[in-house]
């Protein structure tokens, strides 16, 4: 499947409705609430899915008994699974909790669907990688998590894979989406009160627009690619560029100066290197992040005028 650049993945044609061997189109997004969560839940409902919503309400990931008795109420083909502890900071303070969802959360909804013979498509991250390379990471790359973040999402990829065979864990990196939190948008408020910026130059990673992501994922649902695969803006650039290029589009005229990692000290380490690539053909390759950028400031009307 090639998914093609678009400003709305939503009027996306190239993404199939499942046609897979049971009898179900029904696919459950877990923490369906969030940035990701959410424009997934639209894409697949626009692509003809049957789509279960899961926010946190619907039940506790670290109850393996819960967790698996209303999977079996709900009776899915296939679970994306976007809820995860994502306070980096936070994990480093408090890795049990951390754990507790990144890792025996995904984990038990790896054994839950198991139980009800459903696929799981399992969302991670770059931060399980040293970050230290001068190449893109390739799927079977080593990994070698620096903080507690990386390594519970390292332990949730483990726990899907030895217990649902019927998984892919897609990594992605440096998110950015309507209706979340996220770097561009705080560079956003940031300039309408302030004229210039400090922004960390010396970390590279692969920016990723919930636009682009959600229908890959979507598409990589109704397939059979197993194992794990990397979905991320193609490209790379630094946290300092992408802001750049952010205030370049919407016209702020915001002059960006670059500092360095350890003139922003932080309580979890952050890699310098986070660039990905994915040597899959059987997974979608995303457009250029810029592409990204562009389709997110342009879907929030903070496009400068022509």
């Amino acid at each position: 499947m090639v998914i093609r650049p678009n400003k709305n993945a939503l009027d996306r044609t190239d993404v199939d409705a499942p046609d897979r061997a049971d009898h179900r189109r029904r696919i459950v997004v877990v923490g369906a609430t969030g940035m990701l969560g959410h424009r997934v839940a639209d894409v697949a409902r626009v692509h003809g899915w049957d789509v279960v919503e899961a926010p946190r309400a619907a039940f506790d990931l670290t109850d393996l008994v819960g967790t698996t008795t209303w999977l079996e109420k709900t009776s899915p083909a296939v679970v994306v699974n976007c809820a995860a502890w994502t306070d980096v900071d936070g994990a480093e303070a408090d890795e049990a909790a951390a754990m507790a969802v990144n890792g025996e959360g995904a984990g038990n909804l790896a054994k839950g669907t198991a139980a009800i013979g459903a696929r799981i498509v399992h969302v991670s991250t770059d931060y399980v990688f040293r970050g230290d390379a001068s190449e893109p990471y390739r799927e079977d790359a080593p990994v070698d998590p620096q903080g507690a973040y990386g390594r519970t999402k390292l332990a949730g990829e483990r726990l899907v894979a030895e217990h649902n065979p019927d998984h892919l864990i897609c990594r992605t990196s440096w998110l950015f989406g309507e209706g979340g939190g996220n770097f561009v948008d705080t560079m956003l408020k940031l300039s309408a009160d302030r004229d210039e910026l400090s922004v960390v130059a010396d970390q590279q990673g692969c920016p990723t627009w919930t636009g682009h992501l959600a229908p890959a994922l979507v598409a990589v649902a109704a397939s059979d690619a197993r194992g794990v695969a990397h979905l991320c803006g193609s490209g790379r650039t630094t946290w300092h560029g992408l802001a750049q290029e952010t205030f370049a589009l919407a016209g702020t005229g915001t002059t960006v100066h670059p500092v360095t990692t350890d003139e922003f000290p932080r309580p979890a380490p952050r890699p310098a290197w986070s660039v990905m690539a994915s040597t899959r053909a059987d997974v979608p390759a995303l457009p250029a992040w810029q592409d990204g950028l562009h389709g997110h400031l342009a879907e929030a009307n903070r496009l400068a005028p022509a």
